[in-house]
């Protein structure tokens, strides 16, 4: 009975969490690997290897989604890393 009432808490909780948007970050050729990684670990609360990861898929692809969640938790980190010199937007 208590596992069940967790549960359907849990559900219900998930629920109100939005997750329908996200932060994109675009290479440029001006940033060093050090700083955008600086960056997402500062910024976006990556760890290292994260950020790495994500510093790595900008640089070959073009573009990376660094962060997803509501559209007003993202325009803050969205606005620090413009702030730092870099290339990001808010997509869906």
């Amino acid at each position: 009975m208590c596992a069940q009432l967790v549960e359907e808490l849990l559900e219900e909780v998930l629920e109100g969490v939005d997750h329908s948007s996200a932060l994109i970050l675009y290479n440029d050729d001006v940033n060093t690997f050090d700083h955008v990684i600086d960056c997402l670990v500062r910024i976006c609360k990556h760890d290292e290897l994260q950020a790495e990861q994500c510093a790595l898929l900008v640089h070959f692809k073009g573009k990376c989604t660094v962060k997803q969640g509501s559209k007003q938790d993202l325009m803050a980190m969205c606005q620090a890393l413009l702030d730092e010199g870099l290339s990001a937007t808010i997509g869906e």
